[in-house]
C-alpha cells in the first residue's frame, strides 16, 4: 500500500511501487496494473522539479472548525458553489459531523424545507433558494469499549478492501453486490460498516461519493471534517477525475466520443430509472460523458473505458444504453433483444469504478486504482481481454 508523500517526485529508477506520475503505454506500467493487481499512490504536481525542504502538513487543530450545529430553526441561502447540489449532500458540506441516519431522517419528516416546501433528499437545488433547517445534532458518542468478534470481523473487511489510507481518507475497493448506503431490503452497507471506525469523539469516517451496489472499485472515504469538506468541494467544483470500465454489447462507432444529454428520474411502482429527457423537463439534469474502446472480442462484446464529467445516478448505464451499447449484466438498463450472454460470462453487471484521481485536502495528489472484480476478470480471461493495455480515455476532456 502506498503513502501520500511530501516531496518532489523522484526519478523513475528511484520511485516507489505504485508511486508513477503519469499513464504510459502498457510496456512502461508495473505490475501493479495488470489484471488482479491494485495501487494507490499520492503524488504531487507535474510542474515541480527542484526539490523543496519537507514542510511538515499543519496540525489538524489549525485548521477551521466547520461552523456549530444549529440548536434552533435557521434557513441559510444556497449559493453559487452549492447550486445544483442533492440536499443530502448540501447539509453534509455545511455540517460534516452529520450522521447519512440523521439527514434522512429530518428530510423525512418534512423538517427540512426548501422555499417553503417539503423536499426529498435526492432533490437538487438552486442559487438563491432558502433552505429552512431544523435543530441538528451529531450522533451521541459511544463509550470507549472492547470491539465485539462481529465488529472485529467488520474492521478486517474494511481493511482488507482498502487500497489507501492515511489520517484523512480512505480509498475502498467496494466489492460488487455490497450497498453503500442502508434501504429497503439492505442488510448490510459500507455506511453501518464505518460505524467500526467512529473515534473517541463519537466521529466515524464519511461518504464522499457513493457507488449503485452492483458496481465495484474507488470508494472515497474522508476520516475527518476536514477531509469531508474538502473532498465534497472537489467533488461539487469537478476537481476529481473518475475513470471506469465496463464490458458492453456491441462495439460503439465511433470508438471515441462524447454522450451529452438530459437525464430525469422516472418512477413506477415497481422501480425507478433514469430516462433521456429533453432540456427543461421536470427534475432534468445535464449529463456528460465520455468513452473509448478500449479493445473488442470480434463484434459481439466491447471494454469501454468511461470518463464522467458529471455525475448523475445511473449515468454511464444510462448513457451506455441510449448509444444502443447497454452494460452486460445490467438489470435495469440492458434493452437489446434477442441477444445471448457468451457462454462463461456471468450475468451480473460489468461495470468497475477503475480509477480516482482527486487533490488531497493537505496538498498532493489522491491516485488509486481498483482491480478487476472477479467477475469481470473470468470475463476478461475468457474473452482474452488484455487488462493491462494502454487506457485512451487518459487523453479524454475535462469538460
Amino acid at each position: 500500500m502506498s503513502r501520500r508523500v511530501k516531496r518532489p517526485l523522484r526519478p523513475a529508477s528511484e520511485r516507489a511501487k505504485g508511486a508513477r506520475p503519469h499513464r504510459g503505454p502498457a510496456a512502461e506500467r508495473g505490475p501493479a496494473h495488470r489484471a488482479g493487481g491494485k495501487s494507490a499512490a499520492v503524488r504531487l504536481g507535474d510542474k515541480q522539479r527542484a526539490p523543496k525542504p519537507f514542510v511538515p502538513p499543519e496540525p489538524e487543530k489549525s485548521v477551521a472548525e466547520p461552523p456549530p450545529l444549529p440548536t434552533k430553526v435557521q434557513t441559510v441561502v444556497v449559493t453559487a458553489d452549492e447550486d445544483n447540489m442533492r440536499v443530502d449532500r448540501f447539509l453534509e458540506a455545511r455540517f460534516p459531523g452529520l450522521s447519512f441516519s440523521h439527514i434522512q431522517r429530518i428530510v423525512r419528516k418534512g423538517e427540512l424545507r426548501v422555499n417553503g416546501k417539503r423536499a426529498d433528499s435526492k432533490d437538487r437545488l438552486e442559487e438563491g433558494q432558502s433552505v429552512r433547517i431544523p435543530p441538528l445534532r451529531l450522533d451521541t458518542p459511544k463509550a470507549a469499549a472492547s470491539l465485539s468478534e462481529a465488529a472485529k470481523k467488520t474492521l478486517q473487511d474494511l481493511k482488507d478492501m482498502t487500497l489507501f489510507e492515511d489520517a484523512d481518507v480512505m480509498v475502498l475497493n467496494k466489492p460488487a453486490g455490497l450497498a453503500v448506503q442502508g434501504g429497503s431490503g439492505i442488510t448490510r452497507n459500507v455506511d453501518d460498516m464505518l460505524e467500526v471506525m467512529r473515534d473517541a469523539k463519537g466521529q466515524k469516517p464519511r461518504l464522499v461519493h457513493r457507488l449503485d451496489r452492483e458496481t465495484s472499485g474507488c470508494l472515497l472515504i474522508a476520516k475527518t471534517r476536514f477531509a469531508a469538506t474538502a473532498l465534497t468541494g472537489s467533488f461539487r467544483h469537478r476537481s476529481a477525475r473518475k475513470i471506469y470500465w465496463a464490458l458492453v454489447a456491441g462495439v460503439p462507432k465511433p470508438k471515441q466520443g462524447r454522450i451529452s444529454t438530459y437525464l430525469a428520474k422516472e418512477e413506477s411502482e415497481e422501480d425507478s430509472i433514469m430516462r433521456i429527457a429533453a432540456h427543461g423537463d421536470e427534475g432534468a439534469s445535464h449529463a456528460v460523458t465520455y468513452y473509448a474502446v478500449v479493445e473488442t472480442s470480434a463484434t459481439k462484446l466491447a471494454w469501454v473505458s468511461l470518463k464522467p464529467v458529471t455525475g448523475r445516478t445511473h449515468q454511464l448505464r444510462a448513457h451506455m444504453a441510449h448509444i444502443d451499447h447497454a452494460i452486460v449484466g445490467d438489470p435495469k438498463y440492458f434493452n437489446k433483444e434477442n441477444w445471448q450472454l457468451p457462454g462463461g460470462l456471468q450475468n451480473r453487471l460489468h461495470l468497475l469504478a477503475r480509477r480516482i484521481v482527486i487533490p488531497h485536502p493537505r496538498g498532493g495528489v489522491i491516485d488509486a486504482t481498483a482491480p478487476l472484480p472477479p467477475h469481470m476478470l473470468q470475463s476478461w480471461n475468457l474473452l482474452g481481454l488484455e487488462a493491462d493495455r494502454f487506457d485512451p480515455i487518459e487523453n479524454a476532456p475535462e469538460e
